[in-house]
């Protein structure tokens, strides 16, 4: 078999193997109201399969750097979903998710122009969600209307992970560690959510689902500090455990302090 060939056969299996965690992913969130489905989507549905690649095919030293740029970019993905959240209440969905994914963009592009330490990207993150999380209180408790899943749905949410998982390592040897970091964090799944359920049921009520995250994807940014340190210390492999177990952790206990809110009521 040529290296050409290898190359894409295994190129493919690894888009498969992330499209059907992206497909289980999405039937549970779907079953389990915008609140589990708000936990589920901040889990590393994207990232987590892209990092579980690279570190297949990189040393522990290039997933460690990639993930401090990645720090710095989850911050940039809360002040993402401000964004839709506070225009999805009275635009539409082109307005909202291009002004959204827009800003991302150059907030990326900033980021993309420092070398970032773990206190740095740290520090980001408590600040940008320090600001978002009061303010995306607002909009997380609205009216949900029955959804109808339609057939093109998850196949379209595993497309575009599949297709992010494959650019990611892909290129990565050609871009190095800082470029893959960053596009292993694009929000793919926030960006799914918006186009799919926007048109559906409004902006207001997809926009709950992003507010609903917030506190989600503030463990996300813990469990990439988590990994970067992890990776130093241990490997990639007990660094990729560790931080798949904080993200399972942190959301796990919302979902404790949410239930325990919902029987005092």
């Amino acid at each position: 078999m040529s290296l050409e060939l290898s190359f894409i056969i295994f190129l493919l299996l690894r888009m498969a193997i992330a499209a059907a965690f992206v497909v289980t992913a999405s039937i549970i969130a779907e079953r389990s109201g915008p609140v589990i489905g708000a936990l589920v989507a901040t889990l590393p549905i994207s990232a987590g399969p892209s990092y579980v690649f690279l570190a297949l095919d990189h040393d522990a030293a290039f997933i460690a750097q990639g993930a401090l740029a990645s720090l710095p970019i989850n911050g940039a993905t809360i002040v993402l979903g401000l964004i839709y959240v506070v225009l999805a209440q009275r635009h539409g969905l082109a307005v909202s998710c291009g002004a959204a994914v827009a800003v991302w963009i150059v907030l990326a592009s900033i980021i993309r122009m420092f070398d970032w330490s773990l206190t740095a990207g740290l520090a980001v993150n408590f600040v940008a969600f320090g600001i978002c999380i009061p303010l995306l209180a607002r909009y997380r408790h609205v009216k949900m209307p029955l959804v109808t899943r339609r057939w093109y749905d998850v196949p379209f949410r595993a497309s575009l992970v599949a297709t992010l998982v494959a650019i990611v390592v892909s290129t990565s040897g050609w871009v190095g560690p800082k470029i893959s970091g960053i596009m292993a964090l694009y929000p793919i799944v926030f960006t799914s959510m918006m186009v799919i359920l926007h048109p559906r049921i409004g902006g207001p009520p997809t926009a709950a689902v992003l507010a609903n995250s917030a506190w989600g994807l503030l463990g996300f940014g813990m469990a990439i500090a988590v990994m970067h340190v992890a990776v130093v210390q241990f490997g990639s492999a007990v660094g990729l455990c560790l931080a798949l177990g904080t993200c399972v952790a942190w959301n796990l206990t919302l979902w404790w302090i949410s239930r325990r809110a919902m029987h005092k009521v």
